[in-house]
């Protein structure tokens, strides 16, 4: 198994009971996420040294994150206790037509104000293998941004892989740069890039031919778009890319591509007809993949282990994928019953 470092933020996640509206009742639901410490959960559960690395307050709320975190086996030891607080999101589950929301309350969090110079990277990522980041983190301030960039070209000076999952957010970049100007640079350190279509044209700056809302997975532009981004950061080995065909909130078809240097590989599609929760089916993904790749003999084999655990995740709520392995092997294996197993 390998040993994975992640890098980022974790927030405090309050949601209404069920598929109710915010405040409908007087009731929310607090539990944890935030894109790289889901990540790093789900590495934890399949069986990897899985480790987070970031800055969180020292006071109650970021006490009960690194417990959490703790208690599904991923190594908080690096983590900065600074900062003035944790951040917050409040998740709407939507259904049918009513799209889910997400509002944000993270301004002015200890990741956020966070600089580089904070972190020892040496320390931090003393015997791991892979340093796992996304766009989330450079979004939130210029000064995260620099502390990202110092990240992947420190764990890239020790002989790192470094993944990344591009994961823009329109609501996020409102500090002065944009996206590209940031997310080109630490593209350039990765040799994993995950993203999707709007990811790549949002955060990279190269359009994809493929509309999202057109409701259908046009393969060939993916095929196209790869090349283009491969093209782009000759350090690439593999860009995967997600694809989601939403028909409503309640049902989605899931599946993803994948380009290495020499194939173009195209994942098995998920049809997705009860959503549970989708929040972190990304983040799910890329842990499969970065599980697969470093478990399994063929990239073909570790996509489609990626897209079932991304799969998967749509049924759990919260952030986190805690599927196992096996659970992920038995559904990419073709068991989508859904039958009680006894």
């Amino acid at each position: 198994m390998g040993t994975i470092a992640t890098f980022g933020e974790i927030m405090l996640r309050l949601s209404p009971p069920g598929k109710e509206l915010l405040f409908q009742s007087p009731r929310l639901a607090a539990t944890f996420g935030g894109g790289e410490a889901n990540v790093a959960v789900s590495l934890a559960v399949l069986g990897h040294a899985s480790r987070w690395i970031s800055v969180v307050p020292a006071n109650p709320l970021g006490d009960a994150a690194l417990r959490r975190l703790r208690g599904h086996g991923v190594d908080v030891g690096a983590v900065v206790r600074a900062g003035r607080r944790l951040g917050v999101y409040f998740a709407e589950t939507g259904s049918d037509a009513r799209p889910s929301k997400v509002i944000y309350d993270r301004e002015g969090s200890g990741i956020a104000e966070a600089k580089p110079g904070d972190i020892d990277w040496a320390a931090a990522l003393e015997g791991m293998e892979r340093l796992h980041v996304t766009g989330i983190t450079p979004a939130l301030s210029a000064s995260a941004a620099a502390l990202t960039v110092e990240a992947v070209k420190s764990a890239r000076a020790k002989g790192m892989g470094v993944s990344v999952d591009l994961n823009y957010r329109a609501k996020l970049w409102r500090y002065g740069r944009r996206a590209p100007e940031v997310m080109r640079e630490i593209a350039a350190e990765a040799d994993l890039l995950i993203g999707n279509e709007e990811d790549c044209q949002k955060a990279l700056g190269i359009a994809a031919a493929a509309d999202v809302e057109a409701g259908a997975l046009d393969v060939k532009a993916y095929e196209a778009l790869t090349a283009e981004v491969m093209r782009a950061f000759p350090g690439l080995d593999r860009v995967a890319i997600t694809l989601r065909e939403s028909r409503s909130a309640d049902w989605n078809r899931w599946s993803a591509v994948l380009r290495t240097r020499s194939d173009f590989i195209v994942g098995p599609v998920h049809e997705i007809r009860s959503i549970v929760d989708r929040i972190g089916s990304g983040d799910a993904f890329a842990a499969g993949l970065i599980h697969g790749l470093t478990s399994f003999g063929t990239d073909a084999q570790a996509l489609a282990f990626a897209v079932a655990a991304g799969a998967l995740k749509h049924s759990i709520p919260g952030d986190w994928n805690l599927s196992t392995e096996g659970d992920i092997l038995a559904l990419a294996g073709g068991d989508r019953s859904g039958r009680v197993r006894r």
